[in-house]
């Protein structure tokens, strides 16, 4: 079967008007959940048409760009640089790089203080997109569903002195205890064909895909990794909010939360690992502890992401995958017994065919 070919859509960031469409090399996508997806890519300029047209559709941190892989939208994002470059022998290729739509929001600040008392968390993540969009010049387009609930109620406020980055406040609020993940896809309408920048969340985590796929080693996984890490573990946790500067005449404390210590792991015999985290925005005591108790948990039996890589010509996989189940069987020597377990995909990486190269995709897995 031969691989389907790769191409740039080339849009206004605002109104998603297409500017141009143009060839790709060397392209690299990935897409996360918790973590900003990016791409990279060449477009060649072998004439001086070309280079006009690439010359006249780029503009960083104006234009928005996605990837088609033949007829499906494979990823969305921002163009945020580009870099001209020519070779020993006079041939030019702009190379571009974007970041998931997610990564325009590192780019928006919070200038009207924003507060929600006892409201579920999807609302308050839904009100700081809608106050995004509301700004001049603000909208890009990003969809959500008003009527998904995550049953878990919050009390925030969002100063505008702290002047915080809204992505950053949307990651806070998913990280703290009975959180959520989020994460904007991107996927053309199968009715409209029109491109769609959705919010996707999902509480506690983001589960898609109804039917289970199965990898297997030998078989599609040509190839794995699976780390054995513990530089991030700590059985002690204690997390640190603002400083109380109201009192000038006084030293300046910040906010302290519970010292939380797993007694238990320690008794089992393992060294006392200490770990700490910043709040320096968070005023409020019953927040922060939420936050280290989050924090103690992730910490105290951390979660290591093994990563395998499939041939997209044996089993055919999509950025869709991404929140979905798979059945991962290994036979080798370190599994001599056979590995047969289910994670979830919270990460994946495409590489295309490139030169007798196949077209793979590396997929970052959970424990489901």
């Amino acid at each position: 079967m031969a691989a389907l070919s790769y191409r740039v859509l080339l849009c206004d960031l605002r109104t998603d008007q297409v500017i141009d469409v143009l060839p790709i090399t060397d392209v690299s996508l990935d897409d996360y959940i918790g973590k900003i997806g990016t791409c990279s890519a060449t477009i060649p300029l072998p004439n001086r048409g070309i280079a006009a047209r690439a010359r006249a559709a780029i503009e960083p941190g104006r234009t928005a760009l996605w990837i088609e892989r033949g007829p499906e939208i494979w990823w969305g994002g921002v163009l945020w640089t580009a870099n001209l470059t020519s070779n020993d022998r006079g041939f030019l290729g702009l190379q571009v790089q974007a970041g998931g739509w997610a990564s325009y929001l590192d780019h928006r600040a919070i200038f009207h203080t924003q507060e929600a008392t006892q409201v579920d968390q999807f609302d308050i993540v839904r009100g700081l997109i809608d106050y995004s969009a509301s700004l001049p010049g603000g909208d890009i387009g990003i969809e959500h569903d008003a009527e998904q609930l995550s049953g878990v109620q919050r009390d925030r406020t969002f100063r505008r002195y702290d002047v915080p980055r809204i992505r950053e406040l949307i990651d806070q609020l998913a990280s703290v205890e009975h959180g959520f993940e989020w994460r904007i896809a991107s996927y053309r309408d199968p009715s409209s064909g029109r491109r769609i920048k959705r919010l996707q969340l999902g509480a506690p985590v983001i589960r898609t895909g109804a039917s289970e796929i199965v990898l297997d080693r030998p078989g599609p996984i040509t190839s794995y990794g699976w780390p054995i890490d513990a530089t991030v573990q700590a059985n002690t946790w204690q997390s640190r909010g603002a400083s109380d500067n109201q009192n000038q005449t006084k030293e300046s404390l910040p906010l302290m939360s519970e010292l939380l210590v797993d007694d238990e792991q320690l008794a089992a015999g393992w060294p006392r690992l200490d770990g700490t985290s910043d709040y320096s925005t968070m005023t409020e005591q019953a927040t922060l502890d939420a936050h280290a108790r989050a924090d103690h948990a992730a910490a105290l039996r951390p979660q290591t992401i093994p990563e395998v890589t499939v041939a997209l010509d044996r089993t055919p996989l999509s950025p869709a995958l991404l929140g979905a189940t798979v059945r991962v069987r290994i036979r080798d020597l370190w599994w001599a017994e056979g590995l047969d377990r289910r994670y979830r995909v919270v990460g994946l990486a495409i590489s295309p065919p490139v030169r007798g190269r196949p077209e793979t995709a590396k997929l970052y897995l959970e424990a489901a």
